[in-house]
This record gives structure tokens, C-alpha cells and sequence, in this order.
């Protein structure tokens, strides 16, 4: 009859290629369980926006710069950053028929064209204005990076997320759209562990 420590035998076998295939798949599963999140989380309708001190708009998608200048007019924060505008764009061409008064509380940020460019532009703006609190405008696949960004850049500011929901993502299940998704999914996640630097381009370079 076969002892007790022969029928364990096996287990205690087991090579390095089987514990490398079971950490593949509990890597695998965390991964698609933190997918499933992200999706979700991307197409959640924006929460009631709270009165802050400012309001920042990261450009690159449909929606975002009207969505933010609306927040500035009904009154939820007294300036506005567009940060990411290309350098030939002005004021009236992102936003007609402003009265003056609105227009002389808009700023826009021409340095950016990342999403780390965007927190380093924005935490210049923040200091010039003394600004303590501030509502995000960006996409919903966009915004948890956005906000990483952002809190790392200016770690004391209070931050509001106000995501605006991307034409692409009212067909979720597209390919173009499960694409999007994954590439800001996968952007999330190595941001979470590369440097700030990583992410920045060249047009970003004078950044502090």
C-alpha cells in the first residue's frame, strides 16, 4: 500500500513551467476582471458637478470643450483651462459667440499634446490662479488616467471628475470601440507603473 507521503508526491512535483502556466492564468483573469471594471466605469453617466474654484478641459475628443465652457456658465467654477490646444487655434475658433466676460475667464494651453503634458500645463495654471479645487473634463475611457496624472503633478488638489461620454462608446461592443477601450485600459495600467517622463512628448519638453 502506497504511504501518505507517495500520494502528496505529486503536488510537491510540480515544475516551474506549471507554476509560471497557473501565474499566467490568475494574471490573465485579474486582467479581464479589471477590463470588465474599466468599461463599466467608462460608460458611466457624469455625477452632478460640485462648485470649484476652476475647471479644466483636456482636448482630443468630441464634446469636451462645450461640456466645460457650459460648466463655466452656469457658474460651477470661475476659470477655465482647455489644455492641449494646437498652437494655431484661438479662442474663437473653439467656442463662438462668447460674451466677454466668459471669454476673459477661458485659458488655453498650447504646450500640451500628452496627458502627462496636460498635468504639468494645468499645474501652472492652478498656481497662477490660486486655484484649490478643480473639476476634470475629459472623456470616460480618458479620465482615470487623466486624474493619475493629475493628482501626481498637484497631490494637495482637490480633484472632481465631470467625464464626457465619447460618440464611440454609445456602440460598446464594436470592434473599434473594444480597441479603444483596451488601449486606454492598457495605457491605465502601465501608467500606474511607469514614470511621469514616459508619457511625455517631445512638445511637452519644457514642462517643469
Amino acid at each position: 500500500m502506497a504511504s501518505s507521503s507517495s500520494l502528496i508526491a505529486p503536488s510537491r512535483r510540480r515544475g516551474p513551467l506549471s507554476r509560471l502556466l497557473s501565474a499566467l492564468c490568475v494574471g490573465l483573469l485579474v486582467w479581464v476582471g479589471g477590463f470588465v471594471w474599466f468599461a463599466f466605469d467608462a460608460l458611466r453617466p457624469a455625477a452632478p458637478a460640485p462648485v470649484c474654484d476652476g475647471i479644466v478641459a483636456l482636448t482630443g475628443g468630441t464634446g469636451r470643450v462645450d461640456a466645460s465652457i457650459d460648466l463655466l456658465r452656469e457658474g460651477f467654477g470661475k476659470r477655465l483651462l482647455i489644455s492641449g490646444v494646437d498652437q494655431q487655434v484661438r479662442l474663437k475658433d473653439v467656442a463662438t459667440s462668447l460674451q466677454p466676460d466668459l471669454a476673459a475667464r477661458i485659458t488655453l494651453g498650447w504646450r500640451a499634446s500628452s496627458t502627462a503634458g496636460n498635468a504639468f500645463e494645468t499645474a501652472t495654471w492652478v498656481a497662477d490662479h490660486h486655484i484649490d479645487s478643480l473639476i476634470v473634463v475629459t472623456a470616460g475611457y480618458h479620465m482615470r488616467r487623466a486624474v493619475l496624472e493629475l493628482s501626481r503633478t498637484m497631490p494637495g488638489l482637490e480633484l472632481h471628475p465631470f467625464p464626457v461620454q465619447s460618440p464611440a462608446l454609445r456602440q460598446p461592443f464594436r470592434p473599434s470601440t473594444l480597441h479603444l477601450l483596451l488601449l486606454e485600459y492598457n495605457k491605465l495600467l502601465l501608467a500606474f507603473v511607469a514614470p511621469v517622463r514616459f508619457f511625455r512628448h517631445a512638445a511637452d519638453a519644457d514642462s517643469p
